[in-house]
C-alpha cells in the first residue's frame, strides 16, 4: 500500500522573506565625496510576493548631470561580487603584497586610488545564493541557479535599480569577471530586447564559449587554446630553454603560430599522426611547455590544465595556480595528477572574506547573522540548459546586442598567467563572434602580466585603471 503524500501547506502559510531597509553612509577619497547604499533588492513572484532578496552595494557621486552607472558582478557561478569590488573597482581594496601574494594576518582594507568611481557610479550585485542574497527557502534558491534564470534575475535587478533610483537616462555599463563575463554577454542580449542598452561592457578574464575551456572527449580546442598560457607559465618559472626565456611577448607570438598551425592540424589527425611528424609535435609541445617529452607522449600530446598545474614543478614538489600560475602550492606529496588546492585562490580567500565582513558590518553598518556565502555548492547544481552536456555559449547574445546597438563598446582584460580563462581562448572567441566588420573596432583588449584576478598585482591594477579610464571616455 503506497504512502499518502504529505499535504501541501496553504498559500497563507508559505514563508515570508522580510527585507531590511537600505543602509546609507558617506565616504570620501581623493577629494571625491560619495554616497553608499547597502541593502537587498526584492524580486517578486507571479503573485507579487517577495520571492528573493538580491544583496547590493551602490556607490554614487552627487551630480547635477547624469553620471554613468556601472553594474558589477563576479563569476563562479556561485561567487559574490567582492573580488572586483575590493580588488579593483570600488573605493576600498584589500591590501595584498605588491605581486598579489597573501600578506601575513591581520589583513588590512585601504583606500583604492585607482577606483573606477572617478569615472562612473557603481553597483555591486550578489546573485541569489551568493553573498547575503537569499530566496524564500533553500529549495527556491535553486530556481535561480542556471544560465537562463540567472540572466533573468540579474536583469530584473538592473531594471528595478534604474527604476527606483531614476537612472534611465544614465549611460549604462556592465563589468563581469570570469563566469560574470558569461552573464554580462547574456544580459546584453537579454536586456536590449527589453529596451535597456549599454554604452560599454567590460569583460575581465572572459569566457563566453565553454567549448574553449572544456577538456571533453573529442574537443581538441582547449589543448590548442591553453598552450600559450602553459608557455607563459613555464616562462615565469624559468622552465623554457634560453632562447624562449628572453622575451615573453615574442615567445608567445611563436607559440600562438605553432598552436593554430601545426599543432591544430596534428591533433585533427588523431591516430593517423605517426612517425617523424608525431615526434616533431611531441618535441615542440615539450619545448613550449617545459614538460618532458615522455610525459607529453603519455598524455597523447594533449595536456589538460590539471595535469599541467601538477606537472610543471613536480620535481620541486610544488604545483602552480589555476587562477594565477605565478603562485606556487604545496601538496602532501608530489604524486598524482591533480593538485590538492589552487594556491592562487587559497591566497585570496582569507583576506577578502575577512575584510569584506569587517567593512560591511562595521563601516557600513549592515547588521545580519547571515553568512556571506563565498562559493557554496552552486556549481554542481547549476542548470546549463540545453547546452549542459555540451558547450554553453553566450557569445551570440553579445554579437546580437552589438548589432542591435552599434554604439556598444567592449573592453576585454586578459592575464597572461590565467589558466582558468586563457587569453588565447578569449581571442579565439572574439574571432568567431561573426561580428560585422564595421563593429569589430568596438572591441579592444588589454593584456596583463598577471593572472585571472590581474588587479591583485599592483602594476596590473594601475594599468587596468588607466585603460578603463580611456575606455569610459571613449564610450560615453
Amino acid at each position: 500500500m503506497s504512502e499518502k503524500p504529505e499535504p501541501k501547506a496553504p498559500e497563507s502559510e508559505k514563508p515570508k522573506l522580510v527585507l531590511e531597509d537600505p543602509i546609507h553612509r558617506e565616504g570620501r577619497i581623493d577629494g571625491l565625496s560619495y554616497q553608499i547604499e547597502t541593502g537587498r533588492m526584492p524580486l517578486y513572484d507571479d503573485k507579487q510576493e517577495v520571492a528573493a532578496g538580491v544583496f547590493y552595494m551602490a556607490y554614487t557621486v552627487p551630480s547635477e548631470t547624469p553620471r554613468p552607472l556601472m553594474f558589477s558582478f563576479n563569476g563562479g557561478p556561485g561567487s559574490p561580487s567582492l573580488w572586483l569590488h575590493l580588488g579593483a573597482v570600488g573605493p576600498k581594496r584589500v591590501q595584498m603584497q605588491p605581486d598579489g601574494q597573501m600578506p601575513p594576518p591581520p589583513f588590512r582594507l585601504v583606500d583604492n586610488p585607482h577606483t573606477w568611481l572617478h569615472h562612473t557610479d557603481l553597483v555591486f550585485i550578489d546573485p541569489i545564493g551568493t553573498g547575503f542574497s537569499r530566496a524564500r527557502t533553500e529549495e527556491e534558491m535553486a530556481k535561480y541557479w542556471g544560465v537562463k534564470a540567472d540572466i533573468e534575475s540579474v536583469g530584473e535587478f538592473i531594471r528595478l535599480y534604474i527604476t527606483r533610483h531614476s537612472r534611465w537616462n544614465s549611460p549604462l555599463y556592465l563589468v563581469g569577471e570570469s563566469y560574470g563575463t558569461t552573464r554580462a554577454a547574456g544580459l546584453a542580449g537579454h536586456l536590449v530586447d527589453r529596451g535597456i542598452t549599454f554604452n560599454g561592457i567590460v569583460l575581465v578574464s572572459s569566457i563566453l564559449n565553454f567549448q574553449t575551456a572544456r577538456f571533453s572527449k573529442g574537443n581538441d580546442a582547449p589543448y590548442v587554446l591553453f598552450l600559450p598560457t602553459y608557455t607563459a607559465s613555464a616562462f615565469y618559472h624559468k622552465k623554457l630553454d634560453r632562447r624562449l626565456q628572453s622575451n615573453l611577448k615574442r615567445t608567445l607570438a611563436e607559440v600562438e603560430k605553432f598552436a593554430m598551425g601545426e599543432y591544430t592540424l596534428a591533433l585533427a589527425k588523431g591516430s593517423r599522426l605517426t612517425g617523424k611528424e608525431r615526434a616533431h609535435i611531441r618535441s615542440m609541445v615539450s619545448k613550449f611547455t617545459g614538460l618532458r617529452e615522455d610525459y607529453v607522449e603519455s598524455r597523447d600530446l594533449r595536456i589538460n590544465i590539471h595535469a599541467f598545474c601538477k606537472e610543471l614543478l613536480r620535481t620541486e614538489k610544488r604545483t602552480v595556480g589555476r587562477l594565477d600560475s605565478r603562485f606556487k602550492g604545496i601538496d602532501a606529496n608530489a604524486a598524482g595528477e591533480n593538485m590538492e588546492h589552487d594556491p592562487s585562490m587559497s591566497a585570496l580567500m582569507p583576506p577578502y572574506n575577512s575584510m569584506f565582513n569587517q567593512y560591511v558590518r562595521t563601516e557600513l553598518g549592515y547588521e545580519t547573522d547571515l553568512e556571506y556565502s563565498m562559493f557554496g555548492k552552486i556549481w554542481g547544481k547549476w542548470d546549463w540548459g540545453s547546452a549542459g552536456e555540451g558547450h554553453p555559449d553566450t557569445s551570440e547574445a553579445l554579437r546580437a546586442a552589438m548589432s542591435k546597438n552599434p554604439y556598444t563598446k567592449v573592453y576585454i582584460a586578459s592575464g597572461y598567467y590565467d589558466l582558468a580563462t586563457p587569453y588565447f581562448a578569449t581571442e579565439y572567441t572574439v574571432d568567431h563572434l561573426g561580428l560585422d566588420p564595421t563593429l569589430r573596432a568596438n572591441i579592444t583588449t588589454g593584456y596583463y602580466e598577471a593572472g585571472h584576478m590581474m588587479y591583485i598585482h599592483e602594476p596590473s591594477l594601475e594599468q587596468l585603471a588607466s585603460e578603463i579610464g580611456t575606455f569610459m571616455r571613449e564610450s560615453v
